[in-house]
């Protein structure tokens, strides 16, 4: 795979987490969210049963591997849905895609830290363009994005900017742990087994949260945007996001993360009516600003003759 197809697997890849991001709101006022999550893996594990088997040419798992593949499931996949299932429950699907903005800067540093990539300065400047989008929201008053917030509310509106923060971790995580599992397994293995893992890691609560919901509640649109988000969450966006990332350092696959709010924005403005007002329209600005920042292409320098 050459280097475009790859970044528009990652560009499709994020754009689709950001969708199933703003349309999860919908989701966890129907459903409770273990359930939800549960559900949802319940799915993915279906859809994807026939991509456990190792291929021939793959060598067996170490213990390193398989390590690897818990964390890449336990981070990314289970405690990022549900930071992100509750953070969007308690803020909007707007406010998400602001603060999960800051995925590249998160990524930048742990690429550098942990994998030791060399990371460039455009990268980090996209990345602190990120930051400065995740700051101008956090010091805004909720008053001024347009929401009315008193006493216990006021409580659960910080918090769900504090979850949506931990997903931003947890998916930063998942960027760095994803590169050094796509040196040794394909990209369809990877997906079918990091979802498998948060299907046995939420089991226990999305059974609890079933015995006492009422499924024939549920409207028909509302199961069909439930498979739709399973199929991108556990299936789509995974596959194309390990795909594009074997062949991009992950530092500069972060950045591709910056579609996820931009996703999420235009996703909760223009399909959940949300507004976009004066404290988000700067963020989102700097968002885009980080994507141009990131991708825009440098000039080399021609070779001086001997």
């Amino acid at each position: 795979m050459n280097r475009l197809a790859a970044y528009v697997c990652l560009a499709l890849s994020m754009s689709l987490v950001g969708s199933y991001v703003a349309l999860s709101k919908p989701l966890v006022a129907a459903f409770p969210v273990f359930l939800l999550a549960w559900l949802r893996f319940g799915i993915g594990a279906v859809a994807m049963s026939h991509w456990l088997k190792r291929p021939a040419d793959e060598i067996p798992m170490t213990r390193r591997t398989r390590e690897l593949v818990f964390l890449e499931s336990f981070l990314g996949n289970f405690l990022f849905s549900i930071c992100m299932l509750f953070g969007v429950s308690m803020t909007s699907a707007v406010t998400a895609g602001v603060i999960m903005a800051s995925i590249p800067a998160a990524v930048a540093l742990m690429s550098w830290l942990l994998l030791r990539e060399r990371v460039s300065l455009r990268v980090w400047a996209a990345a602190a363009c990120a930051v400065l989008g995740i700051s101008l929201l956090a010091l805004s008053r909720p008053e001024a994005r347009g929401i009315n917030l008193n006493g216990a509310d006021r409580q659960h509106f910080w918090l769900g900017h504090l979850l949506l923060v931990g997903a931003v971790l947890c998916e930063a995580s998942y960027a760095v742990i994803g590169k050094k599992l796509t040196g040794v397994l394909g990209p369809k293995r990877i997906t079918a087994l990091i979802n498998l893992w948060g299907f046995a890691l939420v089991t226990p609560l999305g059974w609890w949260a079933a015995q006492s919901f009422d499924f024939a509640s549920v409207a028909p649109q509302t199961w069909a945007l439930l498979l739709f988000y399973a199929l991108a969450a556990s299936v789509w966006t995974v596959w194309l996001w390990m795909t594009g990332l074997k062949n991009v350092p992950a530092h500069q696959a972060g950045v591709f993360t910056v579609m996820l709010p931009i996703s999420a924005a235009l996703v909760g403005v223009g399909v959940l009516s949300e507004p976009l007002n004066s404290a988000q329209i700067p963020a989102f600005l700097l968002a885009i600003a980080g994507i141009a920042l990131a991708t825009w292409p440098t000039q080399k320098k021609p070779k001086t003759p001997p």
